[in-house]
């Protein structure tokens, strides 16, 4: 049974691996990587535009589908070698946590619901997962589902148009 996770970075750091097509959590900690499974989504919240900066943005900055390769180390600069995770990204919007605190279960009635974030990475309910998917997918609701692994290779299925028209 795939898993739902909350990923914390820095919008500017979220979108180098978005664009990339990798996750990077916990300064490149291999350990949290590790929890993960092919399958699990993963949810990007920034607290802040750039990493240590004081510009909060407070938003969730990406979504996608952990791959079936395992977790990897690369080689930045001499004295950082990161380990990442290859992710399928979803077309997604930026979007504001704020309007979602008091629907989502891990930050309903909270007030300190932003101590947890400090993890760097944890588990959240699946349909916390949708909430924030549907939000994010707000331009585009109808027209994509949810993933599927592939039968044979494992890897995850990219959002797909859904052909209502061509179903009987």
């Amino acid at each position: 049974m795939s898993r739902s996770w909350i990923a914390v970075a820095s919008a500017n750091h979220v979108r180098t691996g978005r664009e990339a097509g990798f996750m990077q959590v916990c300064h490149g900690k291999a350990a949290p990587l590790r929890r993960s499974a092919p399958g699990d989504r993963i949810i990007y919240y920034s607290p802040t535009e750039t990493f240590g900066g004081t510009d909060r943005l407070q938003a969730f900055t990406a979504i996608g589908i952990v791959k079936a390769a395992d977790a990897y180390q690369v080689e930045v600069s001499a004295d950082f070698r990161p380990w990442r995770r290859d992710v399928a990204w979803w077309p997604a919007m930026e979007t504001p946590i704020r309007p979602l605190l008091d629907r989502l279960s891990f930050t309903s009635g909270r007030p300190g619901w932003g101590y947890q974030l400090r993890f760097g990475l944890f588990e959240i309910g699946n349909n916390d997962a949708e909430l924030i998917a549907e939000a994010m997918l707000d331009a585009m609701p109808e027209e994509f589902q949810m993933l599927d692994l592939h039968p044979a290779s494992g890897e995850p299925l990219l959002p797909r148009p859904r052909r209502e028209h061509l179903r009987n």
